[in-house]
Formats: structure tokens, C-alpha cells, sequence
């Protein structure tokens, strides 16, 4: 059996905003955030588990770029209504797979320790992984023909122990990060390349274009 896996997309200039601290300026708070996700995307892709990748977007626009993906745009507003209905879509699509809702900040994801979960995961209804401070939830998943209930948000590992199994999962698949703080515990256990690169490199921020003034020339009297 293999799995589905939807990752939930916000626009990057609105997503994580309590990460701002952790850098510069927002041009460089924009890098970061796209490249927490660029991370956690290429991870779920590696995953030998894992059939697809379905970006869920909560607008329509250009997914972000990755071979073996594919992207749903959200009607129904609110992360756990737009992962409901990712989730009943995918059913519908590929009704012999699992669904896994994995969230996009994740940039110290091992494909293999998503692989693990995965695994364990096939033997349960339901699970989830809560995340690294025991409160928050970073995977959540349900088998064929099992709906999917997402109930993410502050506090959401309890709302999800109510029906779900938890997991043991490695630390690269719960530390997720909001904050610099989870950031420099996630580098602790190894940023990806995307990542990295942002924290190592920063970028020349993007010229805006000069504005034109019309000259106006006058005759001498």
C-alpha cells in the first residue's frame, strides 16, 4: 500500500509570521518560509512509502515547483476544511492509497524517518505524530477508505489522541518549526539543503523598479 500525502500551502508572505525574528528582513522571512517547505516537500518525495505529493493551496496560483507533485486548491476556508476536502478528493482518486496530512515546516525531515512512521501508521485506522513540544500534532494519517479528521491548531495533539493512535516518531518528523528557537532546534538536527542554503547565502533583495517622472519642458518667456 502506498500513501497520498497532502501538505498544506499558504502563501509565503503570509505563513509563519512568528518566525519572522529569525531573519533579516522579509524579503529573507519570504526565503526561509519557502524553503522550510521546499525541504519538507522533497523529503515526503524521497519517502520510498509515498505514492504522491498533493500541495493543498488556499489560493489559486502556481504551486510551488517539484517534479511528482501534484495541487489542490482549497474551496471550503480553514486549514482542517481544506484538508477535509483534499482528503475526500484523494479518495476518490486513488481510493487504494492511505492519506497522510504531513505539515510544511518540517526542514530536518529524513525520508526515512517518515518511511518508519508511514509503516506503522499502515497497521491502525488512524494515527498521528504529535509534534516536539507534545501539544501540537505534525502528521496526522487514515487508512483506504478511512476519513480523514483534521483537527489542527494550538492544542490539537489532544483533540487528536480522541480517535487517533499516536506515534513514536524520530525527532526529524516532529520538531516543526514556528519559531527561531524551533529553527535553531531543527538545525540541531540537521537542516535540509533548502534551508540551509537560505540561513548560509542571503539573497541581494530583489530592485524595485525606479518610478519616472515626467519631465516637462517649458519655453522661455
Amino acid at each position: 500500500m502506498g500513501w497520498t500525502v497532502l501538505i498544506p500551502v499558504r502563501g509565503a508572505g503570509e505563513a509563519k509570521t512568528r518566525l519572522v525574528a529569525a531573519t533579516d528582513d522579509p524579503w529573507e522571512h519570504l526565503r526561509l518560509v519557502t524553503a522550510l517547505r521546499s525541504d519538507t516537500i522533497t523529503a515526503a518525495l524521497d519517502a520510498t512509502t509515498v505514492t504522491r505529493v498533493v500541495q493543498v493551496l488556499d489560493k489559486a496560483g502556481p504551486a510551488q515547483r517539484r517534479d511528482g507533485t501534484l495541487a489542490f486548491v482549497q474551496t471550503a476556508p480553514g486549514l482542517n476544511a481544506a484538508l477535509s476536502e483534499a482528503a475526500m478528493w484523494a479518495l476518490r482518486q486513488w481510493p487504494s492509497d492511505g492519506i497522510a496530512a504531513l505539515l510544511g515546516d518540517l526542514p530536518a525531515l529524513r525520508p526515512e524517518d517518515l518511511d518508519e512512521a508511514l509503516i506503522e501508521a499502515a497497521r491502525h485506522a488512524t494515527t498521528f505524530v504529535p509534534d516536539a513540544s507534545g501539544t501540537g500534532t505534525t502528521l496526522l494519517t487514515a487508512m483506504p477508505g478511512v476519513a480523514l479528521d483534521p483537527r489542527f491548531g494550538p492544542g490539537s495533539a489532544v483533540r487528536h489522541s480522541g480517535f487517533a493512535t499516536p506515534l513514536h516518531a524520530a525527532a526529524s518528523l516532529r520538531q516543526d518549526v514556528d519559531t527561531a528557537a524551533d529553527l535553531a532546534r531543527a538545525a540541531e538536527i540537521g537542516l535540509g539543503p533548502a534551508t540551509t542554503a537560505v540561513l548560509q547565502n542571503p539573497a541581494e533583495r530583489p530592485r524595485r523598479a525606479q518610478s519616472r517622472t515626467r519631465r516637462i519642458h517649458r519655453n522661455p518667456a
